[in-house]
């Protein structure tokens, strides 16, 4: 008897465990709305100082000329119409109640030289930038406004937020920035004393919640939780069988309804057992199927390379790697005639079979209307009707389509909302070429679609992809972009079209990482050597 009591007394029961965590949530949520208060009430205020200050910035690009003050951060030199600037200036400063009003132009040294001040700093005197100078050098080099509020602590200043506009002369040069310093001292003081009277509000709140809420588990759901419990342990450890009985559970609530759904349930699962298996079998069937799919598709697509190996006038790669089994993007290169390429880079909307599918149309269609000897707006006008005809899945695709004269080099091109090619001249680096592309083929029927003329001379490269190569997407959701790819291909722009290939891929894994695909990733290389290559 001792020894049961003694055991009883250690045990650390369910209604004590209840308790306790009804005083560890009450402790958390008070930290919780404390924090997450303090934060937004922070962001409001931050907000409020800092917008006050873009809206003296806009107020006084509105009246300076902006040209004039690009010649100031160009001579350094001041002329009657600088101190008609500086005064303007320290007008604002002292209406607006602004801390500091002053005009720089900045240097990658982490400098940033006067050429106005409100506070009387002479014209080229220089200062660190003490903080955000990554914000600060992009809104200088590309006349980017910060996303972010510029607040900044220090001894010299005080307590302040900056907001920071580009100056754009008429040429659209950014030639300096303005800077609309705004003291906050009213942001501790206000926060300490908001920090205090939530946290007093909020505990004797909850502290009262806590202990009518403890009562009321412990009467009206503990115990029959218990039975719960019991009877779904004794159904798992007893081969789905058990003797504790839940119809008897009567609380006229949701554990009533909890009781019963369980009964149910313990009833549904002998029969699931069975059905997994089935379905089991089924998704191994389906998956082997989708295997054989993807083998198709990649049949579907060009894949010995060199292509054609007797032609010396041009170098030819490309890749496709679904996000899935199956995917909707898709290359194609073929010879018209002896003199005449085509080649191909398309993307369907949506992934898996349905896109496989439409693929294999778009393909087929495509490659029938070049080799009938149609103009790349042609194929593309006429595929277009085609897939518009009972397009129910309402499916599209985007195409860009050229056909290159090899004697000449000289080609004609269309796009159909795809994304833009990439051109290297010979010895030079890779381009975007950006124009106004038509919309996809199969969203409206009797669209025109437009072509342009090229010309590529030996030593010429042209690349081409789809938006899975730019949107690809690393763990912080960050897109490698453009702008990388076109790091990627001037790594060593002179390498042959499968290096080349290879080489945006593996910039690409590398800096997706471990991320999920989420989209086909497709590209295309063609390098022109003209009939003036030599013969291997």
């Amino acid at each position: 008897m001792n020894k049961e009591k003694k055991t009883g007394g250690k045990r650390f029961g369910i209604s004590k465990k209840l308790l306790l965590s009804i005083i560890l949530m009450t402790l958390l949520i008070c930290v919780i709305s404390t924090i997450s208060g303090y934060y937004q009430y922070d962001g409001a205020i931050r907000k409020l100082y800092n917008d006050n200050g873009y809206v003296i910035g806009n107020i006084i690009l509105e009246h300076i000329d902006h040209d004039k003050v690009g010649y100031y951060a160009q001579t350094w030199t001041e002329d009657e119409n600088y101190a008609e600037i500086a005064g303007y200036l320290k007008d604002v400063e002292q209406i607006s109640g602004a801390a500091f009003i002053y005009i720089v132009t900045v240097y990658e040294d982490q400098t940033l030289r006067y050429v106005f001040d409100s506070s009387g700093t002479p014209i080229g005197e220089t200062d660190p930038v003490s903080s955000h100078f990554d914000e600060v050098w992009a809104a200088y080099t590309e006349g980017k406004k910060p996303e972010s509020y510029l607040v900044r602590h220090s001894a010299k200043y005080g307590y302040l937020t900056s907001s920071m506009l580009p100056i754009i002369d008429s040429q659209g040069k950014v030639v300096a920035l303005l800077l609309v310093d705004v003291w906050m001292e009213v942001i501790l003081s206000t926060l300490y004393s908001y920090i205090i009277k939530m946290v007093l509000i909020s505990a004797g709140v909850l502290a009262l919640f806590s202990v009518a809420y403890w009562f009321f588990m412990r009467r009206n759901f503990i115990g029959p939780l218990m039975r719960i419990r019991g009877n779904v342990t004794e159904f798992a450890r007893n081969d789905t069988k058990t003797t504790i009985s839940l119809s008897d559970i009567q609380t006229g609530d949701e554990i009533q309804d909890l009781a019963q759904s369980i009964g149910t349930m313990e009833s549904d699962i002998v029969q699931y057992i069975d059905n997994i298996r089935k379905i089991t079998a089924e998704k191994e069937r389906i998956g082997a199927e989708l295997n054989v799919a993807t083998q198709i598709q990649a049949d579907m697509l060009p894949r010995i390379f060199p292509p054609f190996p007797e032609r010396k006038e041009f170098d030819l790669f490309a890749s496709m790697t679904p996000a899935k089994e199956v995917g909707g993007d898709f290359y194609d290169f073929f010879l018209i005639d002896a003199d005449h390429i085509c080649l191909v880079m398309a993307d369907v909307s949506g992934k898996g079979v349905p896109a496989a599918l439409f693929m294999v149309i778009a393909k087929t269609l495509i490659k029938n209307r070049a080799q009938q000897g149609d103009s790349p707006a042609e194929i593309l006008k006429n595929v277009n009707e085609q897939l518009c005809e009972g397009n129910e899945a309402q499916l599209f695709v985007t195409v860009w389509v050229a056909i290159i004269e090899i004697s000449t080099g000289r080609g004609l091109a269309a796009n159909a909302g795809h994304e833009h090619p990439v051109l290297r001249r010979k010895d030079g680096p890779y381009e975007l070429v950006v124009y106004r592309h038509g919309m996809a083929l199969a969203v409206f029927e009797g669209i025109p679609f437009r072509e342009h003329s090229f010309e590529l001379h030996p030593g010429d490269s042209l690349f081409v992809y789809t938006d899975g190569v730019p949107e690809a997407t690393d763990a912080q959701n960050q897109l490698f972009g453009s702008n990388r790819m076109l790091e990627a291909l001037n790594q060593n722009a002179s390498l042959c079209a499968e290096e080349t290939i290879k080489n945006v891929r593996r910039a690409v894994d590398g800096f997706v990482g471990d991320a999920p695909q989420f989209d086909d990733i497709t590209m295309l290389c063609f390098q022109y050597k003209g009939n003036a290559a030599p013969a291997e």
